[in-house]
């Protein structure tokens, strides 16, 4: 009587890199990918939420909302082509180093390098061009870095690890504040230490982690042209990855439409004395949430199996929080929202990511496919502001903003359950 051999390692085998993964990643690799996420989240919203407007304050005080709005705008519009394209090519590269170290690697130095001219530009140009650089190079190295959930964690697993690798997409914003506001005043000096940070934080994933080449015979084939033709996933052929994308695109549209006037809310609706030092405390609170929660959550859904009821729950949860503001515009109601707001999206975070990865159409486009799930993040943050400020001006002020993010949301988390191949 023959045996049969046994199966090939998943890490060694030669066709590794297309694997569906069976061994659970352990602490080095799950802290390793968390701690090179944190960097590239600081290097994303610390320039957006403190180092570019106070530039560009300082370029034309006169035409600072402007300038900032036509940065922002055109530097989140090369965010959405650089991800999944980088991605792409990620998928593609077929090499002795690997296929994701190198562009992790190369995006998050070269995002380094340009974050660096940047904090020495004194002009609207210099600085439009330099950030969008920045965020070309900088998502092409979270395309290929966000792809190592996939590629590495089994499905039992997905939660959990996307728990920690969701938490600093919160705490990023919080500790590039505090090292550009507290432990270095100067504007072109901040811009270096967040770059130079985001490349050293991500130094020790590529080093120490395994990456299993892609052999050449697998590549397929390339041309610009079957490139961009990949970038169009037919939701006929792909119907659940096309829920996933839209639910997505939903509930980070309701987010983004309810946090992004948020200064605004608490001076003209709250009356808070203080609106930045209320932003920074509701930040802080919300931060706090996302990050007692988005672990937990993950634990819980990996522990079931199941992931679409935890998906609507938390939509559900967040949906709560802008229902406060609908009803009461009070700094304490304000504190209540951002706590459970944070709560809600944390569990959101880790879920729906292991969800996504569970309906990626194919191993060999995994990374240009969570490329285009991450337009569903993007795009919302150009949209929200120009769905806000009409609703604002005449279609029930703030209240009806935050019915409008509640209703959004909500719908976002109902609309996971005709997804049919996750639980």
């Amino acid at each position: 009587m023959t045996t049969a051999p046994p199966a090939p390692d998943a890490e060694t085998a030669p066709e590794a890199a297309l694997a569906e993964p069976v061994r659970n990643v352990g602490r080095v690799w799950i802290g390793g990918i968390t701690t090179a996420m944190l960097g590239l989240y600081m290097a994303f919203f610390t320039p957006i939420q403190v180092l570019l407007p106070l530039q560009l304050e300082a370029i034309d005080e006169d035409g600072k909302v402007a300038a900032f709005g036509l940065v922002t705008g055109i530097g989140a519009l090369v965010a959405v082509v650089a991800n999944p394209l980088a991605g792409a090519l990620s998928d593609r590269t077929a090499g002795r180093f690997g296929r994701r170290h190198p562009w992790t690697l190369g995006g998050v130095a070269a995002g380094a390098a340009a974050l660096c001219l940047l904090g020495f530009q004194t002009s609207v140009l210099g600085v439009l061009v330099c950030w969008c650089l920045a965020q070309a190079a900088l998502n092409a190295g979270y395309a290929s870095l966000n792809a190592g959930i996939p590629d590495h964690v089994p499905v039992r697993q997905r939660a959990v690890v996307s728990g920690w690798i969701g938490f600093p997409q919160a705490l990023g914003l919080v500790v590039g504040a505090v090292i550009v506001t507290m432990l270095v005043t100067d504007l072109s000096a901040g811009y270096i230490v967040i770059g130079l940070a985001a490349a050293a934080m991500a130094l020790p994933f590529v080093i120490a982690t395994p990456d299993p080449p892609l052999p050449r015979r697998a590549r397929p084939p390339f041309s610009w042209r079957a490139v961009l033709d990949t970038f169009w996933v037919s939701p006929k052929a792909h119907p659940d990855f096309a829920w996933a994308w839209f639910t997505r695109f939903l509930v980070m549209l309701g987010n983004a439409t309810g946090t992004l006037y948020l200064l605004y809310f608490l001076d003209d609706a709250v009356g808070y004395p203080d609106p930045e030092q209320g932003v920074l405390i509701l930040t802080l609170l919300y931060t706090g949430g996302v990050i007692a929660t988005a672990v937990a959550g993950g634990v819980v859904s990996d522990r079931i199996g199941r992931r679409k009821a935890l998906v609507t729950a938390s939509s559900v949860v967040i949906t709560a929080a802008a229902l406060i503001l609908v009803f009461w515009h009070t700094w304490p109601a304000a504190i209540v929202a951002a706590a459970v707001m944070g709560a809600g999206f944390g569990v959101y975070l880790s879920v729906d990511q292991a969800l996504i990865t569970q309906v990626l159409p194919a191993a060999t486009d995994r990374a240009k496919d969570l490329g285009i799930i991450n337009i569903a993040s993007t795009v919302p943050q150009v949209l929200g502001p120009a769905l806000a400020a009409p609703i604002i001006a005449g279609f029930g002020g703030y209240a009806g903003l935050y019915a409008v993010a509640a209703g959004v949301t909500l719908l976002g988390g109902i609309l996971v359950w005709p997804i049919k191949s996750v639980p």
